[in-house]
């Protein structure tokens, strides 16, 4: 089958990648369908951001491969992997935004450095990406002069100004408040179906999550321990993914760090009566 018709646009085939000698992904695979909206969710630590990192190019994994569009992007050179990443975008955790440019220089940023195209075609673009996201009359503004939830929205319009096929959002609902939560949420929903897109996005923000996505990837300790529907994480009988979906305090997924014994910690003997008291 052509790549261009193949269903899946992303694939682990058995990737394993860490830091350092710390194995953080083992062995994982999974697949992120064509056209549709995958959540990538999970506990803290459990590798979501550095499996958004992989999908990207940013880094490379130890062993197995990482498919885009049929593609392994780990043997990729940089003049490959810049083609590559051409045909995505991406939406930092906390916007990234260019500090010291206009709201408008950094959704054109990515335009001038792309492309050859004149400044006046490169205005319209970026006006226009910034009516997608609501923001046109924002394009003066300098990235300290705007909230949280409107920074976020600027990084998408600077995410889709090269029209990509596929976009990355490193988790959209981080710091916002409910309003801003929901809107967020509502524009990768929109623009997904819009643009003809492949998105996924890393969150702990269970409820939005759910509400927007069509397939739902649980990562845990570096491994895949759910691939599915919406509707079917609903009814996995999964322990671990039972209390993440409804969001349980008890279950396989601590609170407390693991630890020995507190008599042991504080040499008390089996049985002892006499154990020290905290002063009053």
């Amino acid at each position: 089958m052509p790549p261009s018709l193949n269903p899946t646009l992303v694939e682990f085939r058995e990737l394993s990648f860490g830091y350092g000698e710390q194995a953080l992904l083992q062995s994982t695979s999974f697949c992120i369908p064509r056209g549709k909206v995958t959540a990538l969710i999970g506990p803290m630590g459990a590798g979501k951001t550095s499996a958004l990192r992989l999908m990207g190019g940013e880094h490379r994994a130890w062993s197995g491969q990482m498919l885009f569009d049929g593609q392994d992007i780990g043997p990729m050179d940089r003049a490959q992997l810049y083609a590559v990443r051409r045909r995505m975008g991406v939406l930092f955790q906390f916007a990234a935004l260019f500090a010291d440019i206009s709201v408008f220089d950094n959704v054109a940023f990515p335009l001038r450095e792309h492309t050859d195209l004149p400044e006046a075609l490169i205005r319209n673009i970026v006006l226009m990406k910034l009516n997608a996201v609501g923001l046109r009359n924002a394009r003066d503004l300098m990235p300290s002069e705007v909230s949280g939830g409107m920074a976020k929205r600027i990084g998408i319009a600077r995410a889709i100004a090269l029209d990509p096929e596929f976009l990355m959002y490193d988790e959209p609902f981080t710091g916002l408040d409910p309003i801003s939560v929901m809107v967020i949420a509502g524009l990768i929903r929109q623009l997904n179906d819009a643009m003809g897109l492949t998105s996924v996005f890393a969150s702990h923000e269970i409820k939005q999550t759910l509400k927007i996505a069509d397939h739902v990837l649980i990562l845990d300790q570096g491994k895949l321990v759910f691939q599915g529907s919406v509707a079917q994480a609903y009814q996995s009988t999964d322990p671990l993914v039972y209390q993440y979906i409804n969001q349980r305090p008890d279950g396989p997924v601590r609170f407390n760090h693991p630890a020995v014994g507190i008599e042991q910690d504080f040499g008390w003997q089996s049985g002892q009566k006499d154990k020290p008291t905290a002063p009053a």
